[in-house]
């Protein structure tokens, strides 16, 4: 955290309080050197706090470096210059220890990145960065956290792993919107068989079930289906048989396969979170808030709001596109602390890098580029031999 004392402009030493001039302006005195002065005392703390608000307000904002550089009376460049420190300050959310009622998570690809992303019903509580939603990385999130009552998930199979080994007492409650999407990905928005068209139609019908008798009703007409269409769903086809042409995706050399394959996924994947129960857990009274049927909070308030900020700063470097992610996510945290409590000296005054000096192999050189008199070459001056 930044000291609130002012520094010498001479030595950078601790300036103090010296009296006053004849005109009455303060002076001050450095302890270090001895110099005084009245004017010309630099407060690094106030600039460089003016300095982050300025590039945070750009940053976390639609308009350009020029507009903003206008505001402050300055060019574009000059702007550039002037908040180029702060792109070394890296935000990060504190980990408070309070158990939640519910916790949505979800991530979303930066560049070659891919950002992970949990959040409570108040804010952001929690970001992880890794190359892809892997369990190893979700479990590094997880981890932090103790375990909340029930979590709201996109049903990524990472996810779904490491949630029963870091939170396995957890409810888990499947964006229903999410289902939608996949069950549509494998029938289509038109099925062409009656039972396509009849699942399509039960998947549809997720996202208006608001009571547990409604609930019940969805499952029992999930259980008819399968006994009405069992043996389509689970027909094969084998490959003496097969007249056409084989798909696309049947192995070399696999002797059947599923002849409705795109139908029983879909159905498949219904009756695993049916079984489950991860498709009406926001329906159990036994929680003491309102828990989400979806992830859409995620999804349009942090996520599409990420993408627009970066649509409007687009052009930054990958490393800045994270930073720009995570002072977006710092600031929509529970009870962010000021952004200038996170400055710091090593931020704006880098230390200077030691050189590591290189090593001189022990033993006879066995190939030298230096030019040598021996072999005719050697850095000539004056005459060499030259008649006119």
């Amino acid at each position: 955290m930044l000291a609130s004392s002012a520094e010498c402009v001479l030595c950078g030493g601790r300036v103090k309080k010296f009296g006053r001039t004849a005109a009455g302006a303060q002076r001050f005195r450095c302890a270090e050197c001895g110099s005084t002065s009245s004017s010309r005392v630099r407060r690094d703390d106030v600039a460089r706090r003016h300095e982050l608000e300025a590039f945070l307000s750009w940053l976390t904002g639609k308009h350009t470096q020029a507009e903003a550089g206008k505001t402050a009376g300055i060019s574009a460049r000059s702007f550039r210059r002037r908040i180029s420190w702060c792109w070394s300050i890296s935000p990060r959310i504190p980990v408070t220890g309070e158990i939640y009622d519910q916790v949505q998570l979800d991530g979303i690809y930066i560049g070659s990145w891919c950002c992970l992303i949990a959040i409570s019903p108040a804010g952001v509580i929690g970001y992880q960065w890794c190359d892809t939603e892997k369990r190893a990385a979700w479990e590094a999130l997880l981890a932090r956290f103790p375990a909340p009552a029930v979590v709201v998930t996109d049903g990524g199979t990472g996810l779904l792993s490491a949630r029963k080994y870091a939170w396995p007492y957890t409810r888990v409650q499947r964006c229903l919107v999410h289902i939608q999407r996949n069950v549509r990905t494998y029938l289509t928005t038109r099925p062409r068989t009656l039972p396509g068209k009849e699942l399509r139609q039960l998947s549809l019908a997720l996202t208006r079930i608001t009571t547990t008798t409604q609930a019940t009703a969805w499952l029992a007409a999930l259980s008819d289906f399968h006994q009405r269409y069992r043996g389509f769903i689970y027909a094969r086809t084998y490959r003496g048989q097969h007249t056409g042409p084989v798909p696309g995706w049947v192995r070399p050399g696999q002797k059947s396969w599923f002849t409705h394959d795109r139908l029983r996924k879909a159905y498949m994947l219904l009756e695993r979170c049916a079984k489950h129960h991860e498709l009406f857990t926001y329906l159990d009274a036994s929680f003491d808030c309102e828990v989400a049927s979806t992830t859409n909070r995620i999804e349009g308030g942090i996520n599409a709001q990420l993408r627009l900020l970066l649509r409007h700063h687009r052009g930054l470097p990958e490393e800045h596109m994270r930073r720009a992610v995570e002072w977006f996510l710092y600031l929509r945290s529970e009870d962010p602390s000021p952004p200038h409590r996170l400055i710091e000296k090593r931020h704006y005054r880098p230390q200077p890098k030691n050189p590591i000096p290189e090593e001189e192999p022990i033993g006879p050189e066995l190939y030298g580029h230096a030019t040598t008199a021996e072999e005719g070459l050697w850095n000539r001056s004056g005459w060499a031999g030259r008649t006119h």
